[in-house]
């Protein structure tokens, strides 16, 4: 022990004068007035009959309060100076968004992110711009199932289309605002849908009269196809006047860029399906021509081309060529959960892709969950929350199932290579 630091030796008057002391502490006082009622609680009860031992119940509470807090503080930080905070709490309520469906607790807030949406759109950066379009995509899709999403859809439409169509707004925030459009449109369904068309219209005939054409501006000219295709579904085609010509459409057939090759053999489906169901349209049966191109591109061999896009084209446009040739329909199932969705015409498939370009990887639990989602797809009433819950396999057992399937792999494999083997030369 270093010097200067000595315990100071105890004289036996010391040791004679502590344990007088103690002896003269009575009952009450050796009671220790320092630990708190809860402490010695705990202490004097055992395991089993301990009230403070948290159960799945409150597990499930905070964690559902601290969710709410966490979004509600995101909804109020829209509002702040900082931009890059903005953009962020835009961010982080898309990411919600696309993960629960929460319409409940969105309704009393609706205000609130229609007008940060709104701000955004007309004064916010690029960056916001375009995350703000999308926030009020999925804002539609949460609120679809209520009354007042076509309010909200009202409210968003003049301020998004404005933004579109803008020369002065990057490409980005204006490809986000044309999806945007076509979703608010097609869930409103209200008389904005002649000048959301007639806009889309505008926007890709450029890829017909323009000999050049930027990648970003091909992206932004191809969403705008995409929606307008959508949007041509819900309306009648004896009376539209915008509708493109085969020659149009064999002209963007030819474009260098996949998407725009991709939305036009989309479109085609599309148009060749609703002009069947009618009797008097022959004019837009596919000539041999174009069935002779729609042949090359699912054939397409080209070394100057990225291989998965070869890959994607190739699948795509051999569905679309045995539709047009042979008008055999898509048949495409997607299963989620403990159900599956049948998709048997374009029209469906496209509103399915248009829904999973706007949710994401939330596709599955919205189809689950969200009954606008479900009515679009029709997929009817929502499941019974028990019976999912019965049909589930429990933990134990999926293991029991995993150890029986390795035990018989493992005998097979090991008879395959057993030395002992007689071979057959």
């Amino acid at each position: 022990m270093p010097r200067g630091k000595r315990r100071p030796q105890k004289t036996a008057l010391d040791v004679l004068s502590s344990k007088v002391r103690d002896l003269d502490v009575s009952d009450d006082e050796s009671y220790n007035d320092n630990a708190s009622i809860i402490s010695n609680a705990s202490c004097s009860t055992s395991i089993d009959e301990r009230s403070c031992v948290p159960t799945d119940d409150n597990d499930e509470q905070s964690l559902s309060d601290a969710f709410e807090e966490k979004l509600s503080e995101a909804i109020d930080g829209l509002s702040q100076k900082s931009a890059q905070g903005r953009t962020s709490s835009f961010e982080s309520i898309c990411n919600v968004f696309c993960k629960k469906y929460i319409p409940d607790f969105i309704l009393n807030r609706r205000m609130t992110i229609t007008d940060s949406i709104e701000r955004a759109l007309r004064k916010g950066g690029d960056n916001e711009k375009a995350v703000a379009a999308n926030l009020s995509c999925l804002l539609c899709i949460q609120l679809g199932s209520i009354d007042v999403s076509e309010n909200v859809c009202q409210e968003l439409l003049p301020t998004l289309m404005f933004v579109a169509n803008d020369e002065s707004v990057p490409l980005l925030a204006r490809e986000k605002c044309c999806l945007a459009i076509a979703l608010l449109t097609f869930i409103a369904y209200n008389e904005e849908i002649d000048s959301a068309m007639q806009l889309f219209r505008n926007l890709w005939a450029r890829l017909i009269h323009s000999s050049t054409v930027s990648a970003p501006a091909a992206t932004l000219y191809s969403t705008a196809l995409s929606s307008w295709c959508l949007l041509l579904s819900t309306i009648s085609i004896r009376n539209s006047t915008i509708l493109p010509t085969l020659s149009e459409l064999s002209l963007l057939l030819d474009s260098a860029y996949l998407e725009v090759r991709m939305a036009t053999g989309e479109l085609l489906t599309v148009l060749l399906e609703m002009v069947r169901e009618c009797e008097d349209m022959d004019e837009y049966e596919p000539d041999e021509e174009l069935i002779s191109k729609l042949r090359e591109l699912a054939t397409d061999s080209q070394k100057y081309r990225a291989k998965k896009d070869r890959k994607t084209q190739r699948s795509n446009f051999r569905q679309i060529l045995h539709y047009v040739e042979f008008d055999e329909p898509p048949n495409i199932q997607v299963r989620f959960g403990q159900e599956i969705l049948s998709m048997n015409t374009w029209t469906k498939k496209k509103e399915y892709d248009v829904l999973c370009q706007a949710l994401g990887s939330g596709m599955n639990m919205h189809m689950t969950e969200n009954d606008l989602v479900r009515d679009i797809l029709n997929l009817g009433p929502k499941l019974c929350q028990t019976k999912l819950l019965s049909n589930k396999q429990s933990k134990m057992e999926r293991q029991q199932i995993n150890a029986a399937n390795f035990k018989v792999r493992t005998k097979t494999r090991g008879k395959v290579r057993d030395k002992r083997i007689a071979t057959i030369d």
